[in-house]
């Protein structure tokens, strides 16, 4: 009975360092095409006029919202 039980040990650890394994090389692997895609692909900045007449729009349409609502 404690051969059993041995060799349920072993293979509950052996298991578990696979499993961790992976994902310590998944993590790795995310990081690396992270670095990849933002050298090759940088995303552009937003022009802050454009940003500052969109938040704009969008404080005007919640303002005519709730003036509408409480109507």
């Amino acid at each position: 009975m404690p051969n059993i039980i041995e060799q349920g040990l072993i293979l509950m650890v052996l298991g578990m360092g696979v499993v961790f394994s992976f994902l310590i090389l998944l993590v790795f692997v995310i990081n690396i095409s992270t670095k990849i895609i933002n050298r090759f692909f940088p995303e552009k900045p937003e022009e802050p006029q454009q940003k500052a007449a969109d938040n704009t729009a969008q404080i005007a349409a919640a303002i005519a919202a709730v003036h509408h609502k409480t109507r």
